[in-house]
């Protein structure tokens, strides 16, 4: 019987830089695939690396030593003492390691409970196992799983809603504003790199122009290129002002750039359009005062964090009903690998039972001559009929663990019992 085991290290347990040490490349990957392919104590692996997690996934029939193996490879391929990390791992088996994948493809175990990215790394990963045919019967089983459950939580449960980044919250603030970004046109002042995801969700809802604005002008054309819109100098701030309706601002300004006074006017040529500010800056970039101007928004990133905080409570809620959907999938999948390790038993009793009635049979009409072969192939029947009536009741007591026994001690009682081992 092989077991599933799971080891690894992540956010939780491991700060950035021992992290950072122990992360897989794409060539580290290969090489332990090489490593392991023909391991007596590993028959199945995935490696499983981001930024916040580097994980192996596999089966062994003897947990403990590939556990061992597992380490020594960390310690030797990292060039790391084992005792810089090991405290940092966490080993998980059977259903513990089952659930723990279901978890982290439905993002569960995540930095940001309900992130969607988690899902895709690991689906690279197995495709990177299935293409080194480190993956077999259990672990393919395992994560098509894993896909299926995963889909089910997000589809089922509200883990995924509502924004729980900066620049996701940002986006969806506009939303509410102007219903539709479709065409907006955007101008982002400065270059951060939350004030850029922003725009990159701008663009995805089919925002309009994008203008970029940098107190270094070739700043501002490398950015502008990068969004295919254009680059304007600082000066000109005002002037598009007028023309844009959303402003994304992240500068390392000291100071506020962008003054009531200096909107008040804009506002007057804009003809009550709506001006939306996000002020993604510490310090602030844009005054705060200008909310209270008719048809002017503006939130900073302490407003932003409110709202993240208020929708993380949200897919914590939701979490609960994802870990029942996650429990009821583990016990289903333990089902199925315990009868995985059946399932050889109950073919070698069948093939034993069908043996000795064929001979028998054979026997029995060599003095019946007078048979058609219409009444020997009806006799055929009646033993296949017979036989599936004698296994009905082993195979049902071994599928239910030997009426809730160890399964491996029903297994050997059978194969005892029907002398299956026999030469």
């Amino acid at each position: 019987m092989l077991d599933i085991v799971l080891i690894g290290i992540n956010h939780r347990t491991a700060p950035i830089e021992l992290r950072e040490c122990l992360a897989f490349s794409e060539e580290d990957m290969l090489n332990a695939f090489s490593v392991f392919k023909n391991s007596p104590v590993i028959k199945e692996l995935m490696v499983f690396s981001t930024c916040n997690r580097v994980e192996l996934l596999m089966t062994s029939p003897n947990p403990d030593k590939a556990i061992q193996a597992a380490k020594q490879y960390l310690s030797d391929s990292k060039q790391m003492a084992l005792r810089q990390f090991e405290n940092s791992l966490y080993i998980h088996q059977g259903d513990d390691a089952i659930r723990h994948i279901f978890r982290v493809a439905s993002s569960l175990d995540s930095l940001i409970v309900g992130e969607p990215q988690i899902l895709g790394q690991i689906k690279d990963a197995y495709r990177r196992a299935t293409s080194q045919k480190t993956s077999g019967v259990i672990l393919n089983r395992l994560l098509h799983k894993t896909f299926f459950v995963a889909k089910r939580v997000r589809h089922e449960t509200g883990i995924g809603d509502h924004a729980v980044s900066i620049s996701y919250a940002a986006i969806e603030l506009a939303k509410k504003i102007f219903g539709s970004l479709e065409d907006k046109e955007v101008l982002l002042i400065g270059a951060g790199e939350m004030a850029e995801l922003a725009v990159e969700n701008l663009i995805r809802n089919r925002s309009g122009n994008i203008f970029v604005a940098n107190r270094t002008f070739e700043n501002a054309l490398k950015i502008a290129d990068r969004f295919k819109g254009k680059a304007i100098r600082f000066e000109e701030i005002s002037t598009a002002i007028e023309q844009v309706d959303i402003i994304i601002s992240s500068t390392g300004a000291p100071d506020i750039i962008i003054h009531q006074d200096q909107v008040k006017k804009i506002l007057r040529k804009r003809k009550n359009r709506p001006l939306f500010f996000i002020d993604i800056a510490v310090p602030r970039d844009i005054d705060p005062e200008i909310n209270r101007l008719s048809n002017a928004y503006v939130y900073d990133i302490d407003d932003l964090k409110g709202i993240i905080e208020e929708n993380l409570e949200d897919r914590k809620q939701e979490a609960v009903k994802a870990e029942r959907m996650i429990d009821q999938a583990v016990i289903k999948f333990r089902q199925w690998h315990e009868n995985l390790e059946v399932v050889p038993t109950i073919i070698d009793l069948r093939k034993k039972l069908e043996t000795i009635v064929q001979n028998e049979v054979k026997k029995t009409f060599k003095s019946l001559h007078h048979l058609s072969e219409t009444d020997c192939q009806a006799i055929y029947r009646m033993t296949h009929a017979i036989i599936n009536k004698i296994l009905h009741d082993p195979t049902l007591f071994l599928k239910q663990n030997g009426y809730h026994g160890p399964t491996s001690a029903s297994i050997d009682f059978a194969r005892k019992l029907f002398r299956l081992d026999d030469e």
